[in-house]
């Protein structure tokens, strides 16, 4: 199951959905309905969850498009009871084993109970979702392991067995641990080359990925200043010597992190080149005294590799004081997508 939520991590759903399925994903992840009924008036025809809940004003949508929900209660068992047609709708039940944040607690024969008073729901899937998945030195995976086996266990006693079960991001992929892979597994960051990095004494990563975005920013203006002169709003950057600076066409709406004002690095002309003063909404100010050959209207690399010098989103992250999901999922709708295969 590809996760392709929140446009692909940044990177396009649509266009991202059309190669998983090619390439033979039989599901896709999503976070909203509305994320769902994009894919299907797209042409995408494989299987899609829902999997961060529907709104009663959803429920009609969801088997007008054939899109699959995750339940987060057995309370909404019922309020899916009547949702119309002539099938039962097939759902995906998450329970939650101590991330705390969306399923439920209930007992095996709630679930039970809820099911046979709602026949037009089928529980075709059971999941949940690992709070700290790369962590070793932690036993919280593996305690949410045995509570998820173990919910399974007390349904299949009650004589309900979903076709599917599934738990197990990236991470859990990367790193595998005993009864963590289920039948079903949903990779997301690494689909687009990361994984993140595993504390404690973890087992070798299973998986070799490369990031597949590289994000570029044009040149607008190039100017040489003075020792002393003050960048940006508030000046908060004073040149030291004199200095030879461009102007981006990029800023904070269009994804470059605010937080990387005086400490970001992008590359120019295959050097690191550093960000001056405060990154402001539609441009970025850089020092190419190094590359003093640029001009207007030549790119420069915010996210990816020019020659033996790379910048990817972990690396961003950790300047900016965040993660690599957010640097990806920041890069704002305005900024241009090319597909290359």
């Amino acid at each position: 199951m590809g996760v392709v939520k929140a446009d692909a991590y940044g990177h396009g759903a649509i266009e991202v959905s059309r190669i998983l399925c090619r390439e033979g994903a039989r599901w896709l992840a999503v976070s909203s309905v509305d994320e769902g009924i994009a894919l299907r008036r797209a042409g995408i025809d494989c299987r899609i969850l829902v999997m961060a809940g529907v709104m009663p004003w959803e429920r009609d949508a969801v088997r007008e498009f054939g899109l699959t929900p995750a339940l987060h209660s057995v309370g909404e068992i019922a309020l899916f009871r009547d949702a119309g047609g002539v099938s039962p709708l097939d759902v995906h039940l998450k329970v939650d084993t101590g991330l705390n944040r969306l399923g439920t607690f209930a007992a095996a024969g709630e679930i039970a109970a809820a099911l046979e008073a709602a026949p037009g729901v089928r529980l075709e899937g059971l999941m949940s979702h690992f709070a700290s998945a790369a962590d070793f030195t932690s036993l919280q995976t593996d305690e949410q392991i045995r509570r998820f086996n173990a919910t399974i266990a007390e349904l299949a006693a009650l004589g309900i067995r979903p076709s599917l079960t599934h738990c197990a991001g990236t991470n859990a992929i990367a790193y595998a641990r005993p009864g963590a892979a289920q039948p079903l597994v949903r990779p997301g960051h690494a689909i687009y080359g990361y994984v993140s990095a595993a504390r404690g004494d973890a087992p070798p990563c299973a998986l070799c990925v490369q990031p597949v975005l590289s994000w570029k920013a044009r040149i607008v203006a190039v100017k040489d200043v003075p020792a002393g002169a003050r960048v940006g709003y508030g000046g908060s950057y004073v040149a030291i010597a004199p200095t030879r600076i461009a102007v981006l066409a990029a800023g904070y709406a269009d994804g470059i992190s605010h937080r990387l004002s005086n400490k970001g690095k992008v590359i120019a002309a295959g050097r690191l080149a550093p960000i001056l003063g405060h990154v402001s909404m539609d441009l970025t100010t850089i020092d190419i005294t190094a590359s003093p050959q640029l001009q207007p209207g030549d790119a420069v690399t915010l996210l990816g590799r020019e020659g033996d010098v790379s910048l990817d989103a972990q690396q961003i992250a950790r300047t900016a004081g965040t993660i690599s999901y957010n640097v990806l999922c920041g890069i704002s709708a305005r900024v241009k997508r090319f597909y290359v295969e």
